[in-house]
């Protein structure tokens, strides 16, 4: 029986992953500066398409954003998408950007 899904940070790599058996079902790649995080792109892996990871992944991402002070720049639309439905989260990106990500 598989094990729980669970989201990381890999630092390493730059990326969150959602981790089931030690094998990655999801990732989200970003790049960090001073002050923010850009994410480029999120991917969910065959056979688990549809499971809720990526959402999983993206939330813990964004609150881990939240609590490190960091403004979020989602250049990846699967993250603008999700910040479009989670008001909450809107507040993480640049007020002077939003309308670019269709958060206007």
């Amino acid at each position: 029986m598989p094990t729980s899904p669970e989201v990381i940070d890999n630092k390493e790599q730059s990326r969150y992953e959602v981790r089931i058996d030690g094998e990655a079902a999801a990732i989200a790649d970003y790049v960090k500066q001073p002050g923010t995080i850009s994410f480029t792109h999120t991917e969910t892996f065959p056979g688990h398409k549809g499971e809720g990871l990526a959402g999983r992944m993206i939330d813990r991402a964004l609150r881990d954003a939240r609590e490190e002070g960091l403004r979020v720049v989602p250049f990846c639309p699967f993250v603008s998408g999700y910040i479009g439905k989670h008001e909450e989260f809107r507040d993480l990106v640049p007020a002077d950007r939003r309308a670019e990500f269709g958060l206007g």
